[in-house]
């Protein structure tokens, strides 16, 4: 039994992954809802035949498993061909099922003419973005970018300008003709494991990847693999491929020449990342003083009657230029990925301590460069910082880039004096940048070099840069984290369900304002504090109340319920949400703090003043002279904080001596809207918290949707406010 052309030619389009169909076959017999519903229509497809479709299925299944007839009559010095000696303990393994496709496939692949190029390629300026790159997406939690997907990008860029590699040779009633293809469908070459532990290698295709731009093409790719490794790719993905890449580097070859299959132009593969050979004895100091780079061997095999070696060794040689950062390659990469960094480029090395006969003044001048970029991220490292959970992030900024200051990629695994950086007294630039970057530019922000008094700004350098302040939060503290989050998700849930359309001003999507404040109250405990008093605009005031100073639900409940005082004369007047309460908050470790939020009317910001003549008076009858047992915390909305004048008033009365509460501590819900406008249109400052810069205080811009990083800015907060007894502002975005 023959299968017939049509059958044959669309399971030869399938190429390298015949077997892979087959595979797919056997659990399609054995179970036919075991394979996905478009593997069920082509095996269906394909047995449409007159015998039937289940016996024309069954005789291309025996027909396909046979072991394939090898033609070796023209090779007659080929090994298979060669006479064999068997010992007693040696065994003869019959070649059946994807072996035996895949030995077809090799067989026919001698047909084709090959020819290969092969290129070195400096990998330096490839991996130093790479590394930017995922370090900007690992704040976001958005997964990582591989060597290949920055590979097969390029190789995908460099066909626009070579689309005589994205061809394939054909051969008609005219005769043989090239066929030039539309659009790209970008072959990956996947080492797949089966279940009994032996490993096969499979090529699905990226459709029209030269139509998308990097995060759709990473996307597409991502999903590919995905879905490879899940056995759960269709027929569609392996049909069609026009041109391939295959990475054994990723196994330590350095390079390869891979089989060409027909219907396709080229093959890529790509050798191991790493220095030469004759480097690999060199220690990382001679390597960063010397600026060697590692480096990537890349070889194009194609179909040597289609194309030309010229053409091959041009295509490489784009490949290579966008690599190294030509045509703004890996700037529209940044761009698609909304990463606010420039990316580093190719540039001449020029290392003063090897070459300049001045080299002193050279190294000093470079070494002030440091200091002046360790300054800048200091200064402007929260205009870049990851701060909005609605996904607006902050641009690139010149005076954040190294290579405003003359440094290069050649730099970054070179040594400097930090002064004190992360506690650290000298770094490579590279751990420079990667402290800097962790401080200043992920979730948090922060805003001090605008204070005056040293000992408070080498106090806030030493809290907020060295490693403990970014390091993971022990799991107590986060399962506690967990606990007001939840508690604080679930009432205003609650409330949404059984009070809809009452005005209630919800604090959801600020609810890590909880955590917050909680651990605020475990952190004042632990430095003196004994009691806080809590002044609040109405957005989250109902959360508060219930979650932090356990005010009864029932009573919360009631006011909704719309329950009146038979004593009052045509009502109090007031509303649920200008009420104040009184409580004990009880601390993770047992102990208790007592908390109060002061009733507020609907003037928002003139709650300030009556909260710090509160805290005053409080110090004064507790003769609190230190002002460190009874704190004041403000809580404020954005809008409110920039534009109501009682804010600014409140803070310049803050240092007097006649009206100090030893600092004030401000969280900002931070909603983005005033109301009924946008920040553009409410304020000319670019934060709602500039107002704080008048009394020099520290602000913290923390994204809402982290806690963890919410949580940490709320204990430095509170140790700022009881180590020098003024105000500090936290604006959780």
């Amino acid at each position: 039994m023959n299968i017939d052309k049509t059958e044959k030619r669309i399971l030869d389009s399938f190429g390298w992954n015949s077997g892979y169909i087959e595979e797919m076959y056997d659990r399609y017999l054995n179970d036919r809802d075991s394979v996905s519903q478009s593997w069920r229509d082509f095996f269906e497809n394909l047995g449409n035949h007159e015998n039937g479709p289940e016996e024309r299925v069954a005789e291309i299944a025996e027909e396909l498993t046979k072991p394939q007839p090898v033609d070796v009559s023209a090779r007659p010095t080929t090994p298979m061909a060669a006479p064999i000696d068997l010992e007693d303990e040696d065994e003869l393994i019959p070649i059946r099922g994807a072996g035996a496709k895949i030995l077809e496939n090799m067989q026919a692949s001698l047909t084709i003419p090959t020819a290969t190029s092969q290129r070195a390629i400096p990998v330096k300026v490839m991996e130093e973005n790479r590394k930017i790159i995922n370090a900007g997406l690992s704040g976001r939690r958005a997964g990582k970018i591989s060597f290949t997907h920055i590979i097969a990008w390029a190789i995908i860029k460099a066909l626009k300008d070579h689309q005589v590699i994205n061809s394939s040779l054909v051969v008609t009633d005219g005769g043989p003709q090239r066929l030039q293809k539309g659009s790209v469908n970008f072959g990956l070459a996947i080492d797949v494991e089966r279940k009994d532990g032996s490993r096969s290698l499979i090529v699905p295709n990226v459709k029209k990847s030269d139509r998308m731009n990097f995060r759709e093409f990473v996307s597409a790719y991502d999903d590919l693999i995905a879905r490879t490794r899940k056995s759960s790719i269709d027929p569609a993905d392996f049909q069609g491929t026009t041109i391939t890449l295959t990475n054994p580097g990723t196994v330590g070859t350095v390079a390869s020449l891979p089989r060409l299959m027909a219907g396709q132009g080229a093959i890529i593969a790509t050798g191991a990342i790493q220095y030469p050979a004759e480097y690999h004895a060199m220690s990382d100091e001679a390597l960063a003083t010397l600026g060697l780079s590692k480096v990537m061997n890349i070889t194009c095999t194609y179909d040597h009657r289609i194309i030309q070696g010229a053409e091959s060794g041009q295509f490489l040689a784009r490949v290579h230029e966008l690599l190294t950062g030509e045509d703004e390659f890996y700037e529209e990469i940044f761009e698609t990925l909304n990463i606010p960094h420039k990316p580093v480029s190719w540039s001449t090395d020029y290392n003063p301590s090897l070459f300049s006969s001045n080299q002193n003044r050279e190294a000093i001048e470079k070494q002030a460069r440091v200091l002046q970029l360790i300054n800048l991220y200091r200064v402007r490292g929260h205009l870049i910082a990851d701060l909005d959970p609605l996904g607006e992030r902050g641009h690139y900024h010149s005076e954040l880039d190294p290579a405003s200051y003359g440094f290069t990629i050649w730099d970054l695994d070179r040594e400097f004096i930090t002064g004190g950086l992360g506690n650290r007294d000298s770094a490579t630039l590279r751990e420079i940048l990667d402290i800097l970057k962790k401080t200043y530019c992920e979730k948090t922000g922060v805003e001090y070099m605008h204070i005056q008094h040293p000992d408070e700004k080498a106090w806030l350098q030493q809290r907020i840069e060295s490693s403990p302040a970014y390091a993971p939060l022990d799991d107590e503290t986060r399962r506690h984290i967990l606990m007001h989050l939840t508690n604080a998700e679930v009432f205003e849930k609650f409330m949404h369900t059984k009070f809809i359309g009452h005005k209630r001003f919800s604090v959801e999507g600020g609810e890590v304002t909880l955590a917050v404040l909680a651990h605020l109250l475990n952190c004042a405990v632990t430095l003196e504090g004994h009691e806080a008093v809590i002044g609040m605009a109405h957005r989250g005031r109902m959360n508060v109340l219930v979650n932090i100073l356990k005010k009864p639900y029932a009573s919360v409940f009631a006011a909704f319920e719309g329950n009146i005082d038979p004593d009052t004369v045509q009502g109090s007047g007031d509303v649920k949400y200008h009420l104040g309460a009184t409580g004990n908050y009880t601390t993770k470790d047992g102990r208790a703090i007592k908390v109060s939020v002061v009733p507020n009317p609907s003037h928002l910001e003139a709650v300030n003043p009556v909260v710090e003549g509160i805290v005053r008076a409080k110090q004064e009858r507790a003769q609190d002279t230190a002002r460190s047992h009874i704190v004041p915390l403000l809580i404020h909305g954005d809008a409110a904080f920039a534009g109501q004048g009682v804010v600014a008033e409140t803070l310049n009365l803050s240092q007097l001596k006649g009206y100090r509460t030893g600092g004030t501590i401000h969280i900002i819900i931070n909603n983005q809207i005033g109301f009924t406008a946008t920040p553009e249109e409410t304020r000319s400052s670019p934060y709602a918290t500039d107002v704080a810069k008048m009394v020099q205080a520290p602000i913290f811009h923390v994204n809402g949707d982290d806690p963890d990083a919410a949580v940490r800015v709320a204990k430095i907060a509170i140790e700022y406010r009881q180590q020098f007894k003024k105000d500090v502002v936290v604006d959780i975005v």
